[in-house]
């Protein structure tokens, strides 16, 4: 068993050196997927409520809106 193993010339993470670097170019890629991911939906709740309120606050514009729904249902 140890024979065929020092015959491999892995390392300590139990990988050769082509199974480490398909590793390395796969997990490369997903975090750039979920960094590209992360980014946008940051950018979209932005728009949706921006981090810094305005002078008035968030819940003027959000009973502003609620108040102008109820009178056009009414």
């Amino acid at each position: 068993m140890s024979d065929a193993r020092d015959k491999r010339d892995v390392s300590l993470s139990g990988l050769t050196e082509p199974e480490a670097r398909e590793f390395h170019s796969i997990f490369v890629t997903s975090f750039i997927v979920f960094t590209v991911i992360a980014i946008i939906a940051h950018f979209l709740v932005w728009q949706w409520r921006p981090w810094l309120p305005g002078v008035d606050g968030y819940r003027t514009s959000l009973l502003d809106g609620a108040s102008s729904l109820l009178t056009m249902l009414t």
